[in-house]
């Protein structure tokens, strides 16, 4: 099957052109975007112009930032193309429900890379039938390394932290054997930003997290739970899994993730089936209206 690629950026890169290039799935016949290529692809300026040149081109995976995503989301649907987006779905969340309005007899895909982790799977399996006591979140990176002079990720709609928290929050929804909700949040907001660089989350079932873009040296993304029969740790984004403090196979890696997505796509456009869960969504949302806003200092690139 054939698809397009909208924005060629770092995570598309890195990511989403391996992912497709190596695809039994799929073939990258199109990108979109004002500055990025692929190397023997046929590259637009406009989706418009992708759109009317390719009607063979079945399905589009956009990869533009949250706020300019929606006005492409809803070209791509018009025409009749199933989509994939990359996380989060949207700016908001009233434009992924319009989105999902709009998909009718196309698939609708809202992908968490995260959920594909290695042992993502494992620990939701070893947590059914269990009783989660507490836990905790531990999500800190160097925004400097991951979005290097990626401004619009601090701007309003960029999500700021909860762009790599959200992350975390798609595999907590993932692997509870029970719903959570958010009960308090705290957002530090650079002087000069819109959106924060760090939170701290108080979530129900006892569970809390610390998320912050201003991590130096090692990165911190892991998942500790308690349980009535036993602790689990996730480390590496969900790619490490611990039990009772004992490691369990798994893979210092995220490249297995992006595959999964597309064929998970594939799987869903064979079915004529969507996918939408805005489960992790939903709490970044509830974070930035609970959520008692601190000022830090200033940050700049």
């Amino acid at each position: 099957m054939k698809i397009a690629l909208v924005g060629i950026g770092k995570i598309a890169l890195d990511q989403h052109v391996p992912a497709l290039m190596d695809s039994p799935d799929w073939t990258l016949a199109a990108t979109v975007s004002r500055s990025g290529r692929v190397p023997g692809v046929p590259g637009y300026g406009d989706i418009d112009a992708m759109l009317a040149a390719h009607p063979d081109v079945g399905a589009v995976s956009l990869c533009l930032p949250p706020v300019p995503r929606f006005a492409a989301a809803e070209a791509v649907l018009r025409a009749g193309r199933h989509l994939m987006l990359e996380k989060p779905p949207g700016a908001t969340l009233s434009e992924v429900h319009a989105l999902q309005a709009m998909a009718r007899g196309v698939s609708l895909y809202a992908t968490w890379h995260s959920r594909m982790a290695h042992e993502v799977a494992a620990a939701r399996d070893w947590l059914a039938g269990r009783r989660v006591l507490g836990g905790h979140i531990t999500w800190r990176e160097d925004i400097r390394h991951w979005h290097p002079g990626q401004d619009w990720i601090l701007e309003a709609g960029g999500m700021g932290v909860f762009d790599p928290g959200i992350n975390a929050l798609s595999i907590l929804t993932a692997i509870l054997p029970r719903p959570v909700h958010l009960m308090a949040a705290e957002l530090d907001l650079p002087a000069n930003r819109q959106a924060p660089i760090a939170a701290r989350l108080t979530l129900s079932q006892g569970i809390t997290a610390d998320l912050d873009f201003r991590q130096a040296g090692p990165q911190s993304w892991d998942i500790d739970l308690r349980t009535d029969a036993g602790t689990l740790a996730l480390r590496m984004g969900g790619n490490l899994l611990e039990i009772d403090g004992r490691p369990v196979e798994g893979r210092d890696s995220i490249m297995q993730e992006y595959p999964a997505l597309y064929a998970r796509m594939a799987a869903l456009v064979r079915q004529g089936a969507s996918e939408v869960d805005l489960a992790p969504m939903v709490l970044v949302a509830d974070a930035f209206t609970l959520g008692r806003r601190n000022i830090v200092a200033p940050f700049d690139f």
